[in-house]
């Protein structure tokens, strides 16, 4: 956004809306030299959020402190300049200020916002930009002959989205090197990410295949295992979920990210190698399976019951997970479940991202399932816990997105996996085929 418009070296005034700054709280810095104005109906909106005990409310007093330290540089009336040579002032609604055509209706905090809008784009103010993350907010400021642009500051190319795995054509004889020496040296030319999965593939016999990934450090393909052993159960079941299953056992990955459709089984490898790992392998000292309770932050105090029985509703997919992986016993139906005992000692957490902030993680498998409804802002909160020795596993679905501040290109799931793409501590994988059910892959396709 901000590239294309200043490309032609004219200042912008940037007029942001209350979801831009609870969404990103540093986005008063990322304007370089061009003006920032925040309305005072914004200020009043980040007001009410101040006492949240959410991410939101977090975001909300990170901007109101930043906004009060530029205060003691000089004047928020008449602007502060930033670092990057632009200026931030706060503008006040008043009576000279432009009016809204008729159909506007009343002057709610929206109206108000895009009444300040409009008067800086009638009086000298040089080109003027309404940035807001609401959609009719855009589409209210152009009907009033007002530019309005999402904020994309954290936005990554749909058509440039890393999934982890590309096909290579290569002569017969580097295949047969792979299986027999376990890895070939890859050509440096062929810019491949860190840990990024080929699929080999011969020119003389399309049938004749090898499964690697790239170790950048070694600038060599290795050969990818089969785990025809299962993982507490689990096989994989079409090769991307082989790739999964690499880079959830691997202790030198300590972040693995994993999107695709519903019912690919993004959370059930996770889990299943959590508990291999926790269980079994003893390599980390217990297993912590987390999602956000959208929106993040909400208050369990609301429902009813204790800690446990308040956070079913919202883990009962982790549990669902858990008891398919643990077995059902037809003796023990309506009793505790299988895993039970495994709480009970500590191997496995469960609990809700609300309260990670300030914890501090070591040697633990930790799972973020549903990481697409995260801002990047909540995102780096999360990894930003692991201690020495943790893993962190985040899995989503892009394109099943319940927080309104984030979309498919600006959610925290695919912020990381852009971010992280060339990261030798990181892995990727997409996972393309459903297995749940033939009916639940058609669903997902089709609806």
């Amino acid at each position: 956004m901000l590239e294309s418009l200043a490309s032609d070296g004219q200042t912008r005034t940037f007029v942001l809306d209350t979801n831009v700054l609870l969404y990103d709280p540093n986005c008063l810095f990322v304007f370089h030299e061009h003006h920032v104005v925040i309305p005072i109906t914004v200020i009043e909106e980040v007001d009410t959020f101040k006492k949240d005990l959410s991410e939101t409310g977090r975001n909300a007093r990170y901007v109101s402190r930043k906004l009060d330290q530029l205060r003691a540089q000089g004047s928020l009336s008449d602007g502060v300049v930033l670092d990057g040579g632009g200026t931030l002032r706060i503008a006040l609604a008043g009576d000279g200020q432009a009016r809204l055509p008729h159909g506007f209706g009343k002057l709610s905090n929206d109206n108000l916002i895009l009444q300040t809008v409009l008067h800086l784009h009638n009086s000298d103010e040089g080109k003027v930009v309404l940035v807001t993350r609401d959609t009719n907010m855009r589409i209210k400021a152009d009907a009033l002959g007002v530019s309005a642009e999402d904020y994309e500051n954290a936005h990554i190319s749909l058509d440039e989205a890393y999934q982890g795995v590309i096909e290579r054509t290569v002569e017969t004889a580097v295949i047969d090197q792979i299986y027999n020496k376990g890895a070939v040296t890859w050509d440096e030319t062929d810019r491949l990410h860190a840990n990024q999965f080929v699929m080999l593939i011969s020119e003389e016999n399309t049938r004749q295949t090898a499964m690697c990934r790239y170790d950048a450090g070694k600038k060599e393909l290795r050969l990818v295992g089969r785990h025809k052993e299962g993982v507490w159960g689990i096989f994989a079941r079409n090769k991307e979920q082989l790739f999964a299953l690499d880079l959830l056992l691997d202790d030198s990955i300590s972040l693995v990210t994993i999107d695709g459709m519903a019912g690919t089984g993004k959370t059930l490898l996770a889990i299943a190698c959590g508990l291999k790992k926790v269980a079994d392998d003893r390599a980390f000292r217990r297993l912590v399976v987390s999602r956000p309770i959208f929106p993040l932050g909400r208050d369990l105090g609301y429902l009813p019951g204790d800690l446990s029985e308040k956070l079913n509703p919202w883990m009962k997919p982790i549990f669902d997970n858990l008891e398919l992986l643990m077995g059902e016993d037809e003796e023990k139906r309506g009793g505790p479940p299988r895993y039970q005992p495994l709480l009970d000692q500590g191997l496995i957490e469960i609990e809700p991202l609300t309260y990670i902030r300030g914890r501090s993680m070591p040697r633990q498998y930790f799972i973020v399932d549903e990481a697409q409804n995260l801002t990047p802002h909540e995102v780096k909160t999360v990894l930003t816990r692991a201690g020495e020795g943790t893993k962190v596993i985040l899995t989503g679905d892009p394109n099943q997105i319940d927080n309104p501040y984030v979309d498919a290109t600006s959610n925290g799931l695919t912020y990381v996996v852009e971010r992280f793409k060339n990261s030798p501590l990181a892995g990727h994988v997409t996972l393309r085929k459903g297995e749940r059910s033939e009916l639940a892959e058609q669903a997902a396709k089709l609806l």
